[in-house]
């Protein structure tokens, strides 16, 4: 690699934004569109390899806004709902026309190296400086002022003094490490293990696109089915299961689906076609979102588990949200602080209802009232506006959601004591940690035969 020269003097952009994923894109796109000059550096090169495939319908009119529905809905699978096995080898699926007040009654399951590429070229389609293979490597704080310095791929210094910087790098978490923000979700701990594999089975008819959750042991699975007969398979399992993790990460992957007959049984004669993975615990949190000129986007502030899909939108809605919360800030500073303070809490509460579903989902009353739902108060049709993403705006949801925990309540009560042992085993495995080899990721890759 040559040696760099002297950096040059620092662009000064009205914002900057760091990570070129959906939460990064789609601040940028609304940004540009209301006016501001925006940088965005994406460190690697689209298109590139991410998880997170599965959409939800509150996805829709955010893609429609952004102007980019109908190239999304060119490349992915349409996802109608979502099911979940029940005691009698059946499934009960939540399909999304039955969400209480449904704003759509669809979602897509997307590659996410499309997806987020086509959210990149519509960045700079609109007049974002939009750059790849751009790490932000150093931040630091002249007063309020951003300072930040970025390498490129020749190995290239550039330096950025933004009016306002956002960070969207995902999990890599930019500003939350190096600010010390980040934390470990001290209720949730968990760890994957996914791959990409052609010739699972999928399901009949109009369900043929929907995610597939399926519980065992140690945690749960997913299937989401992709285009080309591509089929994303994954498992999130326990620390004290993937402890016990030996060999590679194909062969463990591959045990841990035998777990559960039903999806091993849609397993049966698929071939590999893509590395496994694996990845770390899911469950973070940064102590703040927001500081004098900056912002957290997305996975860069908090993630829990991918359990409901509601990464990408809860990304991409907060993106919006916080576009909007800075082009307030930069217009009127004086307001900053309370813009913040409002989008905090906003935010907060709609995680929060994804959170209370995630943290119980493997408990034995939540298997016994997925298995058998009842719409008394419409109180099933909010469960299933909530696995659509609708849980910031709308009063009536959120009343019956408040209902459905009443309903776990008093069935919990009428499972003692065993409900009792799984709280307990739960909350054990979020004290544990994960270590070693545990996380080791296998990149090798089997040929097609």
């Amino acid at each position: 690699m040559p040696a760099a020269g002297p950096a040059p003097g620092p662009e000064c952009p009205d914002v900057l934004i760091v990570g070129g994923g959906p939460a990064g894109c789609a601040a940028a796109i609304v940004l540009a569109e209301l006016g501001w000059a925006v940088t965005l550096l994406e460190k690697e090169q689209h298109p590139r390899f991410h998880i997170g495939e599965s959409l939800l319908p509150m996805n829709v009119p955010i893609l429609q806004r952004l102007g980019v529905l109908e190239q999304v809905r060119r490349i992915g699978v349409l996802k109608r709902g979502a099911d979940f096995p029940n005691d009698s080898g059946g499934y009960n699926t939540f399909r999304f026309s039955h969400a209480l007040d449904a704003k759509a009654d669809f979602a897509f399951q997307v590659p996410r190296a499309q997806f987020d590429q086509v959210l990149f070229k519509r960045a700079r389609a609109v007049g974002v400086d939009a750059r790849e293979q751009v790490s932000v490597e150093q931040v630091a704080f002249d007063g309020e002022q951003p300072v930040l310095q970025a390498r490129t791929a020749d190995g290239g210094v550039q330096q950025f003094r933004p009016r306002y910087l956002l960070d969207a790098s995902g999990r890599d978490t930019f500003l939350g490490t190096r600010l010390k923000l980040k934390r470990a979700n001290a209720r949730h701990q968990s760890a994957a293990l996914f791959s990409h594999f052609r010739g699972v089975t999928r399901r009949p008819g109009e369900d043929a696109g929907n995610i597939s959750i399926y519980r065992h042991a140690h945690g749960w699975m997913w299937l989401i089915p992709l285009p080309d007969d591509i089929m994303s398979v994954g498992a999130v399992c326990y620390p004290e299961y993937m402890k016990t993790r030996k060999g590679d990460s194909e062969g463990f992957l591959m045990r841990t689906l035998a777990l559960n007959p039903e999806l091993n049984a849609r397993m049966r004669g698929a071939e590999r076609v893509a590395p496994v993975h694996a990845t770390g615990n899911y469950a973070y949190e940064c102590t703040r979102m927001a500081g004098p000129r900056w912002l957290m986007l997305g996975d860069a502030y908090t993630f829990v588990d991918p359990m409901f899909s509601s990464g990408v939108f809860l990304a991409m809605h907060g993106a919006e949200r916080g576009a909007a919360m800075v082009d307030a800030a930069l217009r009127t500073p004086q307001s900053e602080a309370k813009l913040q303070r409002a989008l905090q809490r906003e935010l907060t509460r709609g995680v929060d209802e994804f959170k209370w579903f995630i943290y119980r989902f493997t408990s034995p009353t939540m298997r016994a009232l997925f298995a058998q739902p009842q719409n008394t108060w419409q109180v099933e049709q909010a469960v299933v506006a909530m696995l659509a993403g609708d849980v910031f705006d709308s009063p009536k949801v959120r009343i019956r959601l408040r209902a459905f925990r009443a309903l776990y309540a008093l069935t919990t009560l009428s499972m003692m004591p065993r409900a009792w042992h799984s709280w307990r085993h739960r909350r054990r495995q979020a004290k544990l940690g994960f270590d070693g080899d545990t996380l080791h990721r296998d990149t090798q890759r089997r040929d097609a035969q």
